[in-house]
């Protein structure tokens, strides 16, 4: 009877290494894939976004402000994310836990401002916080709902001027589609904020908080995911730059190397600039 042949030392090893030079092979492929499925949801999301707000706008007349307050910092602060919720189909939410005419702060909407809504969540960031934990002063206050889309308040620094930004969401703003004389097709409206640049919140402006017009609403002073951008910019997690929903409800991919005067000049509502001519061959 002949004996069985066995495979040698080396015929494993060879077996061994050509299977991990498949893993190798395969796995950033797989992880590109899974990125590009995140990066898909995170479109649908701001998409969606940009449906709300066109209905919003059907029913009001305006397009729902940055946040209310009776002065810039003052309350009760509700931001736009807040007063979008109806047209999200987060109507359980509105109806029976949230009391948008009473402060953020009050025990009434103890449990509305911890609440997560997936849809204000881009699937790509990497924080696995739903919640932010505010402070004031070094003192801890209370917990919100975590949000990666924030409203573009223009080009210039939130904190400077809040109630006067040259974009579609500030201070108890209520811009019409008509005062968007740049053309709703050139105007950014929503874009997105990854964690690793700040942790903002559909919830609103809350007082006495730390950067806390800044967490509702941001500024297109630095391009997307620049290294040297401030806590009010604009970012993401997706490699070459972050979504934009506009005023046409279409969302775009505003890459890292746009020339930073055109995205200035999409981040106004009625500048004036040629932003058109120049920046669809910088979308990605």
């Amino acid at each position: 009877m002949r004996a069985r042949r066995a495979f040698t030392l080396v015929e494993l090893l060879v077996v061994i290494a050509i299977i991990g030079l498949l893993v190798a092979l395969l796995l950033p492929a797989i992880q590109a894939a899974r990125e590009s499925a995140r990066r898909t949801q995170c479109t649908n999301h701001l998409r969606n976004i940009g449906v709300a707000l066109h209905n919003f706008h059907d029913v009001h007349q305006h397009l729902p402000a940055g946040w209310l307050a009776d002065v810039p910092d003052g309350e009760p602060g509700w931001g736009w994310g807040a007063h979008l919720l109806h047209f999200l189909e987060q109507n359980a939410l509105l109806d029976s836990q949230i009391d948008l005419d009473a402060h953020i702060d009050e025990s009434e909407n103890d449990v509305a401002r911890q609440t997560v809504i997936p849809i204000f969540l881009c699937p790509s960031d990497a924080n696995t916080k739903d919640r932010v934990m505010l402070t004031g002063l070094h003192t801890p206050l209370f917990e919100v709902g975590r949000s990666n889309y924030v409203g573009v308040f223009g080009t210039e620094e939130v904190e400077d001027d809040p109630s006067h930004g040259d974009g579609t969401f500030f201070h108890n703003s209520w811009i019409r589609f008509a005062d968007i004389l740049d053309g709703q097709s050139n105007t950014l409206l929503v874009g997105e904020r990854s964690s690793k640049h700040g942790d903002s919140t559909w919830v609103g402006m809350i007082h006495g908080a730390t950067d806390a017009m800044a967490r509702v609403v941001g500024s297109c002073d630095h391009a997307p995911n620049d290294p040297h951008a401030h806590f009010d910019d604009f970012g993401s997690f997706h490699a070459t730059g972050a979504n934009f929903v506009l005023g046409d409800a279409s969302v775009r991919l505003i890459g890292s190397d746009i020339d930073l005067g055109v995205y200035r000049a999409l981040a106004t509502r009625a500048g004036g600039e040629p932003a058109a001519k120049y920046w669809p061959g910088r979308l990605k």
